[in-house]
């Protein structure tokens, strides 16, 4: 796990450390979609491009994390996911507002977007507001790639290191 930007403090550091314990984060993924999930393919049905979504063409592809997809009634958490430019599924992303951290929120459908795929590593960085979460965040990665497959095929996401 790597932990980039401002230390969580107190309750946050708590329940991110149970969160990476229950093995990845499905923030009110549905079931039926996040089976539909695959390495390769189309997006399960509902996901749409986080550039539409957000009507942010700048969006389209975002260095570092490639072509995000989400479901808008998940948003501001996700999942989101992330695809290389040949269309492969390179990681899951939720975005969970630090806020809803401090109110004890619970998400218990932990990892079930990511049921069945191979996580590489998971990454958590401190976000401050961004289009898609006007709030400061939490950025949980889970990677089906390496780190050096990351940089060959998304580039680096300047925010996140």
């Amino acid at each position: 796990m790597k932990i980039s930007g401002r230390k969580p403090a107190g309750l946050v550091t708590l329940v991110l450390g149970a969160l990476i314990a229950a093995g990845g984060m499905a923030v009110m993924a549905d079931a039926a979609a996040a089976a539909q999930v695959t390495l390769r393919g189309k997006p399960p049905a509902g996901f749409v491009k986080v550039s539409d979504a957000l009507k942010n063409p700048g969006m389209a592809f975002v260095p570092g994390l490639g072509t995000l997809y989400v479901d808008p009634k998940t948003l501001p958490a996700g999942p989101f996911l992330g695809y290389d430019k040949k269309g492969e599924l390179v990681n899951v992303t939720y975005m969970i507002p630090s806020a809803e951290l401090e109110k004890n929120q619970s998400w218990p459908t932990l990892g079930t977007a990511v049921s069945g795929l191979k996580i590489d590593h998971t990454e958590v960085h401190v976000s401050a507001a961004h289009p898609g979460v006007m709030e400061h965040h939490l950025h949980v990665i889970n990677w089906l790639i390496s780190d050096a497959e990351k940089n060959k095929r998304l580039g680096q996401y300047p925010h996140l290191h």
